[in-house]
This record gives structure tokens, sequence and C-alpha cells, in this order.
């Protein structure tokens, strides 16, 4: 869905000038794609959407500014990870945190709500403890 609605505002941006955040929803919804604002300010965010006076435009690509793949930060960074209720810790080597918690954030997985990283501690928030039990063992795969 997330890759599909990404196509899609690129395509956008191809093809017509989009002014605003709102603008950017109207047409995705013509396409029968339906976003909040939090998505879609997230799915800019994701893409690094440039805003000028003429409005949205894509950025340049660089694939050195794309982060690495989740399986291989959790794997170089991820020590081990402990279940509380909703909440997940995610240990890491030292420094690690900051770029595990980044991968996290930009998956935009159903289970995490938010995180919060440290220097080697990530507190990966979920809505509630069957999720955070599902991706509990989803990360154990990836730092197993």
């Amino acid at each position: 869905m997330k890759t599909q609605r990404h196509q899609a505002i690129r395509d956008l941006l191809v093809t017509s000038t989009v002014s605003n955040q709102d603008e950017l929803r109207r047409k995705l919804a013509g396409r029968g794609i339906h976003v909040t604002q939090a998505t879609l300010s997230r799915d800019i965010r994701q893409l690094k959407l440039l805003k000028g006076p003429a409005g949205y435009a894509l950025p340049v690509t660089d694939e050195e500014d794309e982060l690495p793949d989740i399986a291989d930060v959790l794997k170089d960074f991820g020590l081990e990870i402990r279940q509380a209720q909703n909440l997940l810790i995610l240990l890491t080597t030292m420094g690690g945190a900051q770029p595990v918690a980044a991968s996290i954030d930009a998956e935009d997985w159903s289970e995490v709500v938010g995180t919060l990283a440290g220097d080697n501690t990530v507190l990966i928030i979920c809505p509630d403890n069957q999720r955070a039990e599902a991706l509990r063992h989803r990360i154990e795969a990836y730092i197993a």
C-alpha cells in the first residue's frame, strides 16, 4: 500500500503541479487512494519532496541519501529485544540506537506508534500487547 501510494505521488508530481498537501490529498483520492494528513506528511518527508513557489517537486535522487534496509540495520546494531506489555526495549551497540530508530520509523509499520532513542537503547511504543509481541518476534528474527 505504501509503495503504491508513494508511486502515485511521484506520478502526480511528474504529470501535474501540486501546490499544497490538501491538493495532493484530493488528487490521490481521485485515484482511489485515501490518506490522512498525518500519513501524507510522513510520505512527503519520506519521499524528500521539495516545496517551492510552484508547489511540490521530486528531489534529485541520490542513492547515498537512502536509508539502509531495516534487516541490515538490525543485524548490524541490534543486540537484544525485551517486551514490557505494549513497550519494546531494543538494546543496540553503543551509538546504534539512532540509526535503528530512524530505520524503524521509516518502515511505517502498523505495530509502531513511535520510537525514542538513546545511545544504545530504543524504546518502541506499540498500540497493544499483541502487536508488540508480533513486532518483537519480527525483530528477533532480524537480530538472531
